[in-house]
């Protein structure tokens, strides 16, 4: 999608209503978020301060693992952390890499641990998150090269790993949705065909800001708004330019040739259409895609899991589609 063709349509849809338990973690993480600065007009580490105390209170609780476990993984970059998250019961032998989102700047293994437990418990597979390095101490293409060469790393360590490393998945959340596609473009380049499938949750997947679902939910009063989507994408690229790479703007890529995909997308939510439009060009360049719409979910509404049965669901159905494309455990 060019710039110059915008997508907006006249007049611009009625937007709909949230769901109720979605809308009671919305407004909670907004009331939290209330009590600080906003974030652009504070500093990097308080703005990533800030976004670690709102998310404390979703993050506590969920599935126990056997044991969870570090590694420092070296990348073109230098070395980077990892977290893996073994659950009780494990079955599938592969393992799922998650990369988090927080607008390429903000979140971490923290924020997201509770989702990747949740993920591990409920698939019975071994979940690793990476601790990329986020903007602005990184800039675009430094975390994707990273979040590829952890990809790499664990295809190439499945003993170490104790997992079985070719039925490997990536996935992530909206900026971690948006480094799972450029990997997966890198290593489908590179001739690498180490993955088994791509998860894709509410992705930020394009550059274009000129959309209906932006100008509908991007006001702020749905979670993510697009002051803030206008500021994490500064932060990110180093340059205008950087914003119609297609490793950055995913709808200008070549998209053929992809492991299977499933795509979680949120009705209430910006990035909604960026979404719908992958899904599109994902199947019309030849690849196995499925995509769900979560009608009255808003953008982050799986990390509302401990009181939002949309979410529940959502973690469901991403369960059975990666059972669905793996072997079964021994």
């Amino acid at each position: 999608m060019s710039f110059e063709d915008p997508a907006i349509s006249v007049p611009i849809p009625a937007r709909s209503a949230l769901d109720p338990q979605v809308e009671q973690f919305v407004r909670a993480m907004d009331a939290d978020a209330g009590k600080f600065g906003r974030r652009e007009t504070v500093s990097i580490a308080e703005a990533r301060d800030i976004a670690e105390t709102v998310r404390k209170r979703w993050v506590v609780g969920g599935p126990e693992m056997a044991r969870s476990v570090e590694h420092s993984v070296p990348t073109r970059h230098g070395d980077v952390r990892v977290r893996a998250h073994y659950p009780a019961q494990r079955a599938l032998p592969g393992v799922f890499v998650y990369l988090h989102g927080g607008g390429f700047v903000l979140g971490s293994l923290d924020t997201h641990d509770r989702v990747m437990r949740e993920y591990a418990q409920r698939a019975g597979i071994v979940v690793i998150g990476v601790h990329y390095t986020r903007a602005p101490d990184a800039k675009f293409p430094r975390p994707m090269q990273e979040c590829a060469d952890v990809l790499r790393w664990v295809a190439a360590n499945g003993a170490l790993l104790d997992v079985d490393a070719a039925q490997l998945f990536v996935g992530g959340d909206s900026a971690g949705a948006n480094f799972s596609m450029g990997a997966s473009l890198e290593l489908r380049d590179s001739g690498e065909q180490i993955l088994k499938g791509i998860v894709l949750n509410y992705g930020s997947v394009s550059s274009n800001l000129y959309r209906n679902s932006v100008i509908q939910y991007g006001g702020g009063d749905y979670g993510l708004s697009l002051l803030s989507m206008m500021w994490f994408r500064a932060m990110h690229v180093a340059s205008g330019a950087d914003l119609t790479d297609p490793r950055v703007d995913i709808l200008r890529a070549k998209l053929h040739g992809l492991p299977p995909a499933w795509l979680v997308v949120a009705e209430c939510d910006p990035v909604h259409d960026d979404m719908i439009e992958l899904e599109q060009m994902l199947r019309d360049a030849g690849n196995d895609v499925r995509m769900k719409v979560y009608a009255g979910a808003a953008h982050s509404f799986l990390e509302a899991v401990s009181i939002s049965d949309l979410a529940v669901e959502a973690f469901e159905d991403t369960a059975r589609w990666l059972r669905e494309r793996s072997a079964p455990a021994n």
